[in-house]
């Protein structure tokens, strides 16, 4: 008799438990991939009629990056010295996205018309251009495959 109601008593625990709610697990978060929140005008951002003319490279005399304390959100500023190969030459400057390792990568090259005759005499530039608002994050910066510098953004 007593076994008879250790076993009803084990079998009605067995059936409460099986209906008890089961723990789930909960998926780790992980980290969304970084992305431009807003971009800043480029007058020096590649056009569609580039793909017709030569592209050259310059020569970078001097890369600076500064945050701009003064803008909401705060951003980063890239000053930059150098000079074109020809005085025909234009600035392009590419601002890519970020990419998963939150590195912004920025490429500065000239183009040129090759049906335009130009002295190649060195062409002097030095111009600033204001990076974009990103996602949370720590940001390497790279200008020409070199590294500049790092920003956060929050």
């Amino acid at each position: 008799m007593i076994a008879m109601k250790r076993t009803v008593f084990l079998l009605l625990v067995l059936i409460l438990s099986a209906c008890a709610a089961q723990s789930t697990l909960e998926p780790t978060p992980t980290a969304s991939a970084p992305f431009v929140i807003k971009q800043e005008e480029n007058p020096y951002a590649p056009k569609t009629e580039d793909v017709s003319l030569k592209q050259d490279g310059v020569i970078l005399t001097s890369v600076n990056l500064s945050e701009r304390y003064d803008l909401t959100p705060l951003r980063a500023e890239l000053h930059v010295l150098g000079s074109m190969p020809s005085v025909c030459s234009e600035l392009r400057i590419k601002v890519n996205p970020p990419d998963n390792k939150y590195q912004i990568s920025i490429e500065i090259y000239s183009i040129a018309d090759i049906k335009l005759k130009c002295e190649n005499v060195f062409q002097q530039f030095e111009t600033t251009i204001l990076l974009g608002a990103y996602s949370a994050g720590q940001y390497t910066i790279w200008v020409n495959d070199s590294f500049v510098g790092s920003i956060a953004s929050y």
